[in-house]
């Protein structure tokens, strides 16, 4: 199955970032709502997933960052050479288009 038959199973940066968020929140809540009711296995599970959400969090913005630095080096390459970016545009869409009519 390609994403082209499954369009709703394309994954953009926004919902991306959105989707992260949102599980980032809903495992914050939970490690609030369960802080005081719990064993002491649950209280080491409970200590890793805040250790790992930490890491998580702090890698998500190392790679945010870097798409960040990319999209700006690629628009600026753009700019600095409109019909050059344009040629190359064409000749990679004329060759994804030449080997998926091969199929």
């Amino acid at each position: 199955m390609t994403e082209a038959e499954h369009p709703e199973q394309e994954v953009t940066m926004g919902k991306l970032v959105k989707d992260f968020k949102l599980v980032v929140h809903d495992a914050e809540t939970l490690l609030k709502a369960s802080a005081g009711e719990l064993g002491e296995r649950a209280r080491e599970a409970r200590v890793r997933l805040a250790a790992s959400l930490e890491s998580a969090r702090t890698n998500f913005h190392k790679v945010e960052e870097r798409a960040m630095e990319g999209a700006r080096a690629t628009d600026r390459v753009i700019r600095d050479h409109p019909y050059q970016s344009i040629g190359v545009a064409f000749g990679v869409g004329l060759l994804i288009g030449v080997l998926v009519t091969r199929r």
